[in-house]
């Protein structure tokens, strides 16, 4: 399989699931599983105990769940839903859409 072409902070639109049509922004990726952490997609309940070390309440908390990377579709600048390819430019690999054409930059942290 090739290697996975969305990274962290990349925009994205799930197309498959109960979630499909939300957008988010990628917090992690879980390369080994094939899977992604996305930001306010497939919410989940957890229920926590409260530690007064650590100041946290307890109760039950949302939060993301993984999705599969087949579930996601990358979202370039135009705002359009792409696959991504790659190529070689000067003596850099860059992404780039496979819709517009356009290179997708690297963005900073």
């Amino acid at each position: 399989m090739a290697g996975i072409k969305i990274k962290r902070n990349d925009t994205v639109e799930v197309i498959a699931g109960k979630d499909k049509g939300k957008r988010g922004r990628v917090l992690r990726v879980i390369a080994d599983r094939d899977r992604l952490l996305v930001e306010h997609v497939m919410m989940t309940k957890k229920h926590v105990k409260p530690n007064p070390q650590r100041n946290i309440k307890g109760g039950i908390a949302e939060q993301e769940s993984s999705i599969h990377i087949s579930n996601v579709m990358l979202v370039d600048a135009e705002g359009n839903k792409t696959r991504v390819g790659t190529k070689i430019e000067g003596d850099k690999k860059v992404r780039f859409s496979k819709v517009s054409g356009n290179t997708i930059p690297e963005k900073k942290k």
